[in-house]
C-alpha cells in the first residue's frame, strides 16, 4: 500500500529556500578550517605541472570573458526604416565580421529601439487625437 497517491509529493511545500543538500554540508564540514591549506596545495600542484590544478587556478584568477565589444558598421537611420539596419547586421553575420550570436544580440537591441520609437510615436498620435477630440 502506497503512502502517497501517484503524482502527489510527500512534501507539497517543497524544500525551504536556502536549504543545502547533505553532500554539500558534509563537504563543507570536511573542508572547514582547512581552506588555506587546500589552496596552497592546489597552487603547489599547479606549479609542479598538474594541468587540472593549473586550470582550476587560472579559471579563478582570470575567468572567461562573457561579453566583448563588437565593432560593426551600421547605417544611420533617420527615416525610421530599420530594414536597412537589419540588412547590415545580416550581411556582417554572413561575411563573418560578427558571429551569429552577436548578430542576434545586436538585432535584439535594434528591436528594443524599434519598440521605443513606436511607443513614442503612438503616444504622440494619441495625444494629438485627444487634443482634437477636446476642441
Amino acid at each position: 500500500m502506497a503512502k502517497f497517491k501517484p503524482g502527489q509529493s510527500g512534501n507539497p511545500a517543497g524544500r525551504r529556500p536556502g536549504t543545502r543538500c547533505r553532500a554539500t554540508m558534509a563537504a563543507e564540514a570536511l573542508i572547514s578550517g582547512r581552506a588555506d591549506e587546500l589552496v596552497e596545495k592546489i597552487v603547489s600542484m599547479a606549479l609542479q605541472g598538474d594541468t587540472t590544478c593549473l586550470k582550476a587556478c587560472l579559471d579563478r584568477l582570470v575567468p572567461p570573458r562573457r561579453d566583448m565589444p563588437v565593432r560593426v558598421q551600421l547605417p544611420l537611420i533617420e527615416d525610421g526604416d530599420l530594414s536597412r539596419l537589419t540588412e547590415a547586421i545580416l550581411k556582417a553575420a554572413t561575411e563573418g565580421t560578427i558571429t551569429p550570436s552577436e548578430a542576434q544580440a545586436i538585432a535584439g537591441i535594434v528591436e528594443q529601439h524599434r519598440k521605443a520609437v513606436e511607443t513614442t510615436e503612438l503616444e504622440a498620435r494619441i495625444r494629438a487625437l485627444e487634443e482634437r477630440g477636446m476642441k
